[in-house]
C-alpha cells in the first residue's frame, strides 16, 4: 500500500453566534469534521474518494489537534505557523475540542473586525485545512466505496470561506450539521504577481511557474554580462596587442639589415675622412649627424650660412661643392683662397652652381 502525505480541507456550514462586549463572535461546538466517505477533487481533475475511519479521524491526537487553531478568512496558500501567525489568524478555536457521536465539535472566536463584517453579511461556511497521510487502497465503510484512506490527521487551521462551488445540494443549510466537502476549499486566497510594476492576481501555482522563469532569465542574463565583460577584456587585449604589432612593425621598418648597417657606417667612415681635414682634429665628430657635420664644413668657409630652412639635397649640392674645391684647388677654409669669400670665389662660382644643380638632377 501507497501512503502519501497531503493537505486537504473539509467544509461544513455554521449559523448561530454569539457576539461578546468586545463586539467578537464567538461560535460554540461547531462540528468541524466527522467519520465517512468524502469525495476529493484531486490537481489533475480526477475524483477521488477518501474515507475517514473513526479510528483515525476520532483519535486522540486529532481531536487534541483542533484546540487552539488559527482561524482565517478564507484559505492561506501556506500551513499557518509561528512565522505567519500573526498576518493570517483572524480568531482562535477554544480549548473544548471534543468526539460527539461520529463527528469533532469545538467553539471559536473571531476576533478580526473585517472577517466579523463579512459573516454578518452572511459568510458563514466553515473549512478547516489539515495535513493527513493518504493511504492507497480500496475498501467501504458504511455502504460507501473507497480508493484511499486518510491517516494520521492533524489539523492547522479552521477558515471561514465563502459558499463552495459544488452547490446548495451538497450541504444541508437548515442546521450547523450540514458540510460540505471540497478539495480546495472553495474560493482560494490569489496570490500577488508584478508585472511592469503592476500587480495581478494569479494562482499560486502559475505564480510559482513565473517566478521559476524568472530567477531562469535573471541567470542568463547573468551569464550574458559576464560574457559581455570577458568579451570586453578581450577585445581590450587584442587592441593592446595590435599597437604592440604596429610599433614592432615600425620598428622593424626602421631597422638595417646588416648589410645596410656596414654601408651607412663605410658611409660615415668616409665621410669623417672628407671633411676632418678641412674641420681640424680640434672638431668634436661625436654625436652629430651627417647633415649637422656637412653644414659645419659649409660655415667653415662661409661663417653667415644658416641650412635651418634649407633642404636636404641643398645641403649635400653645397657640401659637395665645397668638398670638390678643396680637393681641387687645396684652398684653406679662410682668406685669399676661399672658395666663397677669397680671389677664387668670382671663377669658381660658376662650376660651383653646375655641381649643385648636377647634384639635385642626381636626387630627384
Amino acid at each position: 500500500m501507497r501512503t502519501t502525505k497531503l493537505q486537504r480541507f473539509d467544509r461544513t456550514y455554521i449559523k448561530d453566534y454569539q457576539e461578546t462586549p468586545e463586539g467578537y463572535l464567538t461560535f460554540k461546538n461547531v462540528p468541524i469534521t466527522r467519520t465517512g466517505v468524502f469525495p476529493y477533487r484531486r490537481k489533475d481533475g480526477a475524483t477521488s474518494y477518501e474515507a475517514k475511519l473513526p479510528e483515525e479521524i476520532l483519535s486522540d491526537s486529532t481531536v487534541l489537534s483542533a484546540q487552539s487553531k488559527a482561524i482565517t478568512n478564507e484559505h492561506p496558500n501556506e500551513l499557518v505557523t509561528t512565522t505567519n501567525h500573526q498576518q493570517l489568524a483572524k480568531g482562535l478555536s477554544h480549548t473544548d475540542a471534543r468526539v460527539d457521536g461520529d463527528k469533532i465539535l469545538v467553539s471559536f472566536t473571531v476576533t478580526d473586525s473585517e472577517l466579523i463584517s463579512e459573516i454578518k453579511d452572511g459568510k458563514r461556511e466553515v473549512s478547516i485545512g489539515f495535513l493527513s497521510d493518504i493511504e492507497q487502497r480500496d475498501g467501504e465503510y458504511n455502504g460507501q466505496r473507497f480508493d484511499a484512506v486518510q491517516k494520521n490527521i492533524e489539523i492547522n487551521h479552521i477558515a471561514i470561506v465563502d459558499q463552495g462551488r459544488a452547490g446548495p445540494e451538497i450541504g444541508i443549510r437548515n442546521d450547523s450539521d450540514a458540510w460540505q466537502i471540497e478539495d480546495e476549499g472553495g474560493k482560494r486566497n490569489m496570490a500577488k504577481y508584478k508585472i511592469d510594476s503592476v500587480e495581478y492576481e494569479v494562482d499560486p501555482v502559475i505564480k510559482s511557474h513565473l517566478e521559476a522563469q524568472q530567477a531562469k532569465l535573471d541567470a542568463a542574463n547573468l551569464k550574458i554580462k559576464e560574457v559581455d565583460t570577458l568579451q570586453g577584456r578581450l577585445d581590450a587585449k587584442d587592441a593592446q596587442l595590435k599597437v604592440k604589432d604596429d610599433e614592432i612593425q615600425k620598428l622593424k621598418e626602421k631597422s638595417l639589415s646588416e648589410d645596410e648597417l656596414d654601408a651607412k657606417v663605410q658611409e660615415r667612415v668616409s665621410l669623417i675622412a672628407t671633411i676632418k681635414p678641412i674641420l681640424g682634429d680640434s672638431f668634436d665628430f661625436k654625436g652629430k649627424t651627417d647633415r649637422e657635420l656637412k653644414e659645419a664644413v659649409i660655415q667653415s668657409v662661409n661663417a653667415e650660412f644658416k641650412g635651418d630652412s634649407k633642404s636636404d639635397d641643398y645641403i649635400n649640392a653645397f657640401f659637395d661643392a665645397t668638398t670638390a674645391q678643396v680637393q681641387v684647388n687645396g684652398f684653406s677654409s679662410t682668406g685669399a683662397q676661399s672658395a666663397f669669400t677669397g680671389d677664387s670665389a668670382g671663377t669658381q662660382s660658376k662650376e660651383i652652381n653646375d655641381m649643385k644643380a648636377q647634384r639635385l638632377n642626381m636626387r630627384s
